[in-house]
């Protein structure tokens, strides 16, 4: 069981490296295959699109086929398959169409892991246990910035896709070998989605999941390289670094948020201060614009670190789902968290565009991460209205 925790957190390295890889990639893709800013701003935004509509299937199969089939078969065809599309993609169609199976693919990989984790140890713990697998796979952030420039510039992007297609392959195939299902509960009960649905106390938990993961996961996956870019000339190496800094701000933050609830000895009050600390971060490119370079890098590593609220979140979620739903509750979770996502980064291009017609491009960008402060305000408005809980 050990083996294959380890093997689907690796799964998880890559899940987090291909919903932020474009931010790297997208001025080779703009020169040598046509794309625009809208069009990766729409496949990336399908990507997250594509991994919360699965939610719903896979956590139906978590529950009835158990963890070990569901996130090997989809993540080899899917996550594999269109890692495979991407590399040998000739236009933007292909880009999105790479960008679709991939979100299918890596729509199990972390709800499996958290399933085995609701199975098999205490809730007081899953809190923790969420937030340093999210770290630990956040080591893909990392991998997606300066390591995937440097790959870019030695090996060509069709050389390096590719090659994390065949790795995506490995790890799935050794997810299929190594992966224990936990045994069911027995007298396990019967129940549906719509008994989750039921239950108030879940509603304001799944819009503070809707808005927490989207303005870090945006940010740090397609918006950071065009604003640095375009705002201060920052070249493919500077934006490698930057987009690192943020992956490991993100990184530091999932472990901040991991034993936050025990240290609080709450799961809402660090949810609330930390993003409120992101709304305000990304109210001041609009307010207050960064002067320079490396202090814009500074606020998108704060947002990075503060916005690494979902361990938490999804944590606080679980704790009102009942055990015979545990599949199905993190499903649900995760819909929301990256549907959320999804629909900010599709949102987000034409709303840039639309912006730029009226300003110039830096006050654009100001004005689209302002939107996404007061998006994230809104939800937090609400989210007050949640229940607490520590146990």
């Amino acid at each position: 069981m050990r083996a294959g925790i380890a093997f689907l957190v690796l799964a998880y390295v890559l899940s987090q490296f291909y919903r932020a890889f474009l931010a790297v990639l997208s001025p080779v893709l703009i020169a040598e295959i046509g794309a625009s800013t809208g069009d990766l701003a729409r496949a990336s935004g399908l990507w997250f699109v594509a991994f919360a509509l699965m939610q719903l299937p896979v956590g139906w199969a978590l529950d009835h086929l158990g963890p070990r089939r569901t996130a090997a078969s989809l993540f080899l065809i899917g996550g594999a398959g269109g890692a495979g599309v991407f590399a040998m993609a000739q236009g933007p169609g292909a880009i999105t169409v790479a960008m679709i199976l991939i979100g299918i693919g890596c729509a199990p990989i972390l709800m499996a892991t958290y399933f085995i984790f609701a199975r098999a140890f205490s809730a007081a713990v899953f809190g923790t246990l969420a937030g340093v697998t999210v770290g630990l796979s956040s080591l893909g952030n990392i991998l997606s910035a300066a390591p995937l420039a440097y790959l870019i510039e030695g090996f060509g992007w069709r050389a390096t896709v590719g090659g994390f297609a065949v790795l995506t392959a490995v790890i799935a195939l050794a997810i299929a070998v190594l992966v224990r299902d936990p045994p069911k509960p027995e007298g396990e009960a019967t129940g549906s989605l719509m008994d989750l649905l039921r239950m108030p106390q879940l509603w304001p938990i799944l819009v503070m999941m809707f808005i927490c993961y989207a303005p870090a996961a945006g940010l740090r996956g397609l918006w950071i390289s065009p604003y640095l870019g375009d705002r201060f000339g920052a070249d493919l190496g500077q934006l490698g670094m930057a987009a690192l800094v943020m992956g490991l701000a993100m990184v530091a933050g999932n472990f901040l948020y991991g034993p936050a609830d025990r240290i609080w000895g709450s799961r809402k009050r660090p949810i609330v201060i930390g993003n409120t600390v992101v709304a305000l971060l990304c109210l001041s490119f609009w307010a207050m614009p960064p002067s320079g370079l490396w202090a814009a890098v500074a606020v998108f590593a704060l947002i990075g670190l503060f916005g690494a609220s979902y361990p938490i979140v999804i944590s606080h979620g679980r704790s009102f789902c009942p055990p015979h739903l545990t599949g199905r509750g993190v499903t649900l979770l995760n819909l929301f968290g990256m549907g959320g996502a999804g629909v900010m980064q599709f949102a987000s291009g034409p709303t840039y565009a639309a912006l730029a017609q009226t300003r110039a491009p830096a006050e654009a960008y100001g004005a689209l991460f302002g939107l996404i402060g007061l998006a994230i305000l809104a939800g937090l408005t609400l989210y007050l209205w949640a229940k607490d809980s520590t146990g």
